[in-house]
């Protein structure tokens, strides 16, 4: 009895095998497994942004094209790897100018510059959300975030540059996005 629940076993395995093996490739992937840029109205378009899903995956210089700028627009970081996400607040928020608030908005950016040729060889992280009116830029904030563009708080700046090693410029408490 136990050579044959072995045997289905491994019967089944194989049939299994065999259909895995004659699978067709798919085609959104090149041969190293990383998604092609595609443009459509639910995937990625050819800078990087998926707007659906509200996540730019990139690289300086694709933001920068997207933007109708330059490729070499952020200068030293422009190769830099970078990736995007926010929310639909955040979306609202540009539609209308930021005149309407309040909003719940937030993004999230992600550099990566180390191992990149020609990029910054910095890694860096920055959280921001809306605030309202917080003073100029830079200004410091009783949470230990900072202002910039008015009326958004970064949350979090910390990273890792290759001449002056790990830096935090804001760590708020608490570091989260809230509601």
């Amino acid at each position: 009895m136990g050579k044959l629940i072995i045997s289905g076993f491994a019967l089944a395995l194989s049939l299994l095998m065999v259909g895995i093996s004659f699978a067709d490739k798919p085609t959104d992937f090149d041969n190293n497994g990383n998604v092609l840029a595609r443009t459509s109205d639910t995937g990625f378009d050819e800078w990087g942004y998926n707007r659906v899903a509200r996540i730019f995956s990139g690289t300086g210089a694709s933001w920068c094209l997207a933007r109708g700028a330059p490729a070499d627009c952020l200068g030293i970081y422009s190769p830099d790897k970078l990736v995007m996400k926010w929310n639909a607040e955040w979306d609202r928020g540009n539609a209308e100018g930021w005149a309407n608030p309040p909003y719940a908005a937030w993004e999230d950016n992600e550099w990566n510059g180390v191992g990149v040729t020609g990029g910054s060889g910095a890694v860096w992280h920055y959280k921001i959300k809306w605030v309202g009116t917080c003073g100029a830029d830079g200004t410091t904030l009783p949470d230990g975030g900072y202002c910039i563009w008015g009326q958004f708080e970064v949350l979090m700046d910390q990273g890792t540059d290759p001449n002056a090693g790990h830096l935090w410029y804001a760590q708020a408490t608490p570091n989260g996005y809230g509601s």
